[in-house]
């Protein structure tokens, strides 16, 4: 069974889309030049752990048991990662697929995410921090569909060769909340690596 291999054509489009329509339009808080690198030095590397290739083991609220496959890379512009998430079946048959950017917002000191799907466009979007040991993240997803959601998301349990994954669910915009509605197991079966220069410069 192998494992996919991250879209190019999906980072490209994933990434210039994001730069052509900000996930949301903040006005940037007062935080000086020093500020701001300070963050971006110690936050760049909070999702690193992701990076490689992984197999997991799900349990769904609404569909059960189930499997796949996840991949991130670095982006060659530095604290910005492309993942791509797919469950299969049995026989390696893709049920559901989705690409995510993740890029750090050194300015508003936060991770800033936003989740392909096809043919539904840019819509889910999220944010991200760091929590202890753990990665928290809040999102919305199948906004473009009739029943949108929210997920609070935690990362924990977080290894060289595992983490774990667990999400809670809100369809009423947060005002109640579906615990545990997916969790995930990940076991690493391939190493950390990056995309690199799309166009790198000639000599």
């Amino acid at each position: 069974m192998r494992h996919p291999v991250v879209s190019l054509s999906a980072a490209i489009v994933v990434a210039l889309a994001t730069i052509a329509s900000p996930l949301r339009a903040q006005a940037p808080p007062g935080r000086t030049a020093e500020q701001i690198k300070a963050s971006y030095d110690a936050h760049q590397g909070e999702f690193d752990y992701l990076l490689g290739d992984w197999e997991f083991t799900s349990v769904s609220h609404e569909f059960g048991k189930g499997r796949g496959y996840w991949s991130a890379v670095r982006l060659a512009l530095g604290a910005q990662i492309l993942d791509e998430y797919r469950v299969v079946g049995d026989s390696g048959q893709t049920y559901y697929a989705s690409a995510t950017l993740r890029a750090y917002n050194a300015v508003l000191d936060q991770w800033e995410l936003v989740s392909a799907e096809q043919g539904t466009g840019l819509q889910n979007v999220g944010t991200g921090h760091k929590v202890g040991a753990e990665m928290h993240i809040e999102q919305k997803f199948g906004v473009m569909s009739p029943t949108p959601s929210l997920w609070r998301i935690r990362y924990y349990d977080i290894r060289p060769d595992r983490f774990s994954w667990t999400g809670d669910r809100s369809t009423d915009g947060g005002k109640t909340w579906t615990t545990q509605w997916l969790q995930i197991e990940a076991r690493r079966i391939g190493p950390p690596r990056s995309l690199g220069p799309l166009a790198p410069a000639k000599r």
